[in-house]
């Protein structure tokens, strides 16, 4: 399955971590935000119109791995998310945030993101 390989390969450290490597410009990616704290970027990969990621430039292995003291790390990556959804022109009709935390639940990379995907209908549950 293609998330086990990739988790596998992202780790828990920052080392290999795909994107963490993206952060550094190791890596190209379609970047659409960034600044200090924050960078968005187009999944390569998206299950909808608009998909895009939200990642801390910090390493953070996941959501299990956070502490009181991203409280406000994490409320400014989902304001990036609410003025991307914005800009992309999905706010309107509606868009989702996800995040996936562990192989379980879909995690392919192990650095804390957020999904926001919109422009097509969703249902519920999801997958």
């Amino acid at each position: 399955m293609f998330f086990d390989a990739v988790v596998v390969f992202a780790k828990k450290d920052s080392m290999d971590c795909l994107f963490c490597r993206i952060a550094k410009r190791e890596i190209p990616a379609d970047i659409v935000f960034e600044n200090e704290r924050v960078l968005a970027f187009r999944d390569i990969q998206p299950q909808a119109p608009v998909h895009l990621l939200i990642i801390p430039k910090r390493h953070i292995a996941g959501l299990n791995d956070i502490t009181k003291a991203d409280d406000q790390l994490l409320g400014e990556m989902l304001n990036v998310a609410r003025e991307l959804a914005k800009k992309e022109g999905v706010s309107t009709d509606g868009y989702r945030v996800a995040i996936n935390c562990g192989a379980n639940a879909g995690q392919a990379v192990a650095h804390l993101h957020y999904h926001v995907l919109g422009g097509r209908k969703f249902t519920w549950p999801p997958g």
